[in-house]
């Protein structure tokens, strides 16, 4: 039934009796550096040990931050006894050996986005997590931001209606350097751009039942750009991704009796706008009301998994393993496409 009025977003604020979490970053990059940020400034979580390859890199990292603990090695950083959750910020090639060294010892695991480049992999660390008995998730930050709350509960109250289409893009202009060309690191649109239109039709519609591509591979042996026609019985979703030219990187959920549209990027806060079906109808914007915006979101994924944990959960509700893998599986299917028509 379409509404005027809003749902109040569930808050994964701090606070709420959650622990506090000591963290061991694995991969001090960019991403690692805006997480850090977000976590001390917007949680409870204590950010104590960070690694790398380099120890100089380490050690400049930990200084930037104020971490109290730098190490030249992961060996050295998951036989901390003094370290809860291992984030595993590095290229995406490493986030499968990474996260069953950390789960292996003993630690909870939050890896970036992909958790794994096939869906075997990901069950692989599904199976691993499970049988030590830790909490494993993949850094889907979208999920714990409070739009995504208010898009889950739209659907629920069946305010769009049935679900007749989504329609999602991310796409980013790369220079020739970027690592996401680079094959070995795990590079190509799919997995690290395309992940966030699949995640999201995934959350409305579940798995696709079936798939079909179109898109191009780059010289350097990786996806270019990519355009994913996903069937979901009654509905139908058309998902671009691409690394060679900047989109919108905007959304749509089109339902029966309401279509809710998200700013770009639609995967970070940003407004949203609910139609009525009828052409040129009301009009309703909804704006993220905690003030947390652009890269200090990823707080929210942080208190989300202290508050798993402390609930001695395994996985997380609102992004399962058996979604992840699924989602991951999608990825897969449409990179097998496109290099199947190159």
């Amino acid at each position: 039934m379409f509404t005027t009025v809003f749902p109040a977003p569930r808050l994964f604020a701090p606070g709420q009796g959650e622990p506090s979490l000591r963290w061991g970053v694995i991969g001090p990059g960019s991403i690692a550096g805006w997480f850090v940020s977000a976590m001390r400034t917007r949680t409870a979580q204590t950010v104590a040990a960070v690694s790398s390859r380099s120890l100089e890199r380490a050690e400049e990292f930990a200084a930037r931050h104020g971490i109290a603990r730098a190490y030249g090695s992961t060996e050295q950083l998951l036989a901390d006894p003094e370290i809860d959750v291992i984030y595993i910020a590095a290229t995406q090639n490493e986030h499968v050996n990474l996260g069953l060294a950390a789960i292996a010892a003993g630690k909870h695991v939050l890896v970036e986005k992909p958790l794994a480049m096939t869906a075997a992999e990901a069950q692989t660390m599904v199976d691993a997590a499970r049988a030590q008995g830790v909490l494993l998730m993949e850094a889907m930050w979208s999920r714990y931001q409070p739009k995504a709350s208010v898009i889950r509960q739209l659907l629920a109250d069946g305010v769009l209606g049935e679900i007749r289409h989504v329609h999602a893009d991310h796409g980013q202009s790369l220079p020739a350097g970027h690592r996401l060309y680079r094959a070995d690191l795990g590079g190509g649109a799919l997995f690290d751009l395309g992940i966030y239109p699949v995640q999201l039709d995934s959350m409305v519609l579940g798995a696709p039942q079936s798939i079909h591509v179109t898109g191009a591979m780059t010289d350097s042996g990786v996806d270019a750009h990519a355009t994913l026609v996903l069937g979901h019985g009654t509905a139908q979703s058309t998902l671009t991704t691409s690394m060679i030219a900047r989109t919108p990187t905007t959304a749509v959920i089109a339902g029966s009796e309401a279509c809710l549209a998200l700013d770009g990027p639609f995967h970070v806060p940003a407004d949203m706008v609910l139609t009525g079906n009828q052409f040129l109808g009301e009009r309703h914007v909804w704006s993220d009301p905690t003030g947390v915006g652009l890269m200090d979101a990823l707080c929210w994924e942080a208190t989300a998994l202290a508050t798993y944990v402390g609930e001695q959960r395994l996985e997380s509700p609102l992004h399962t393993h058996q979604e992840t893998v699924s989602i991951i599986g999608t990825l897969e299917e449409a990179l097998r496409q496109i290099r199947a028509s190159a």
